[in-house]
């Protein structure tokens, strides 16, 4: 009958493969969980402060604005590859300043037929200028082609969505912004 015993505990003290682990505690190395918790707090960090950095918004009217005369606004609308419809308002802007202008954002007010602004956008200035390769005119950085004193230019804003409720009238425009050469 010892013998029964005997194997028992020999069963009980063998580690196979189903069988019971050793109770002995192992040495835990926390190094690579601390370097990657310290890693995404890094990661985490960088998201948040570049996130936080954009682009100052002028909230007023450039001083300069009063020296650039609209001497004619455009409306017209094109349907763009998928299907949604873009508005153009190209702008015909005389500069009765000294100053030349190379950029500058416009804030655009469109309002329903009640008078009630329904919908602000703020646009950055774009120069038409000649296509490259020949054809339609194309909205280009203002900086190519400035608008010097005593000059006129056609200016285009491109607005990819505009509230239903729009009364379809010229909107608002005021210069903010301006970027001299």
């Amino acid at each position: 009958m010892n013998e029964p015993k005997e194997s028992m505990q020999n069963a009980t003290h063998d580690v196979g493969m189903f069988g019971a682990h050793d109770e002995r505690k192992e040495k835990r190395n926390w190094t690579p969980l601390i370097v990657g918790f310290a890693l995404m707090l890094v990661i985490v960090a960088a998201i948040v402060i570049l996130g936080r950095s954009k682009p100052d918004v002028v909230k007023t009217a450039d001083p300069y604005a009063a020296n650039l005369t609209v001497e004619q606004a455009k409306l017209s609308q094109a349907d763009n590859f998928v299907g949604a419809t873009v508005t153009y308002i190209d702008l015909t802007v005389r500069n009765t300043g000294t100053r030349t202008v190379v950029g500058g954002t416009v804030r655009a007010v469109f309002r329903d037929t009640l008078g009630q602004a329904v919908q602000t956008e703020t646009l950055p200035l774009r120069a038409l200028v000649p296509h490259s390769l020949g054809g339609e005119d194309e909205a280009g950085d203002l900086a190519v082609a400035p608008l010097g004193p005593g000059q006129t230019r056609v200016l285009r804003l491109t607005v990819e969505h505009i509230s239903s409720e729009w009364n379809q009238a010229q909107p608002e425009l005021e210069f903010r912004g301006l970027r001299f050469k």
